[in-house]
């Protein structure tokens, strides 16, 4: 760009704010070739996965920010509790502001075993004000089939606090969601079944991708000397365990995790429009395209003015102050919009350029969309 060219964009773009965008990886340069990577980190083998669970407890011991007295399910609740150690005692009876219903919910990770402990979330099923300084009674933690697999039990971490009175309240972050860390133990354990009826492992990719499959498929025959894996679709890549391995696969697992390949990485811009960032590969290249953005500000201000009668002596049913308004509209419209033209640059050069040129981000992300609508952007955007 020349030093003229350069100067009329200055001239056309002051005043604006200056660029918020964060352009992470090398901005203006060339493609650059990909760092290979372990197998383990694009992906995971078949079977390896969490099993959520779910409880239904009972949070004792809060300063009078439990459910209302009136909240028949709490009644009920506290109301089995006590049936537990001999206590009779009907709900209708239950009155206390100490105690609150809640769910409790954890992810049981894959082989784990009886005795491990697991973090669990509580939160609050009534309408408890808060949960600060509760306790949780033992509550059995259920997965989909309805077994049993954890206990949940123990005191909660508020990570906030409401406090009131006489109509005044103080309330940080949300005091009706608690935690328990290592709050659950393991009653029964999961085994997660790897291998399949035909003595195979499948490794899945976390983004489906037909190159990368095939690179990891060929990968990882090199690497480990044989033409054991297959790619059979755009996620899952076959692999046959020898046979001399099958009863003990724990160390061909790690050799596959451990393989590296260059994956193939599709070109995304990035663009989230709340908090004004944009971030981009800096070798996702644009077509020959000319840029033209102007900017036209218009403000409305409206004047309230009180008139008063002027040369009246005596007052009259029929004089009074009278309330005027004037309307006031503004318009500023600069000289000559901004003008690019881009040609066989990166998104990395414009966004450099209109940094440089002091556009503002929201301005960038309106050139960006503009420039993906009119078909000259080979990238997918995805806006947050």
């Amino acid at each position: 760009m020349n030093g003229m060219l350069r100067k009329r964009w200055m001239t056309a773009c002051g005043g604006t704010l200056a660029a918020a965008a964060l352009l992470l990886g090398a901005v203006g340069a060339q493609a650059a070739t990909e760092a290979p990577v372990r197998v383990k980190d694009l992906g995971k083998l078949h079977g390896w996965r969490e099993n959520a669970l779910v409880g239904y407890g009972v949070v004792t011991g809060l300063a009078g920010t439990g459910d209302a007295p009136t909240n028949r399910s709490t009644r009920q609740a506290l109301a089995n509790v006590f049936s537990q150690f001999n206590m009779t005692v009907a709900p209708e009876q239950v009155q206390s502001r100490n105690v609150a219903v809640v769910m409790v919910t954890a992810s049981l990770p894959t082989f784990a075993r009886e005795g491990d402990t697991v973090d669990v979330t509580v939160t609050s099923a009534g309408d408890a004000r808060s949960l600060v300084g509760g306790t949780l009674l033992l509550t059995p933690m259920k997965a989909p089939n309805g077994r049993v697999y954890a206990l949940a039990q123990g005191p909660l971490s508020v990570g906030g606090y409401r406090y009131d009175a006489n109509g005044n309240v103080v309330q940080k972050n949300h005091p009706t969601v608690g935690s328990i860390p290592a709050g659950a133990t393991v009653e029964v354990g999961v085994q997660a079944n790897m291998v399949d009826e035909r003595q195979n492992v499948t490794f899945v990719l976390a983004e489906p991708d037909y190159t990368t499959a095939n690179r990891v498929a060929n990968a990882i025959n090199a690497q480990l000397g044989a033409s054991l894996a297959e790619a059979r679709d755009a996620t899952g890549i076959e692999i046959s365990i020898p046979d001399a391995l099958r009863a003990h696969p724990v160390g061909f697992y790690s050799r596959i995790e451990n393989v590296t390949v260059e994956p193939d990485r599709r070109a995304k811009v990035v663009i989230n429009e709340r908090t004004g960032t944009v971030v981009t590969g800096g070798d996702v290249r644009i077509d020959k395209v000319a840029i033209s953005h102007g900017d036209l500000k218009i403000s409305i201000v409206s004047e309230n003015m009180a008139s008063q009668p002027l040369l009246v002596r005596q007052a009259g049913p029929g004089v009074r102050t009278a309330i005027v308004t004037n309307t006031r509209v503004d318009v500023d419209e600069r000289n000559s919009p901004a003008f690019v033209a881009a040609t066989n640059n990166t998104v990395a050069d414009l966004v450099q350029s209109l940094a440089q040129m002091k556009t503002n981000t929201r301005d960038i992300i309106s050139i960006l969309r503009a420039v993906k609508a009119a078909g000259a952007l080979h990238a997918e955007l995805v806006v947050q």
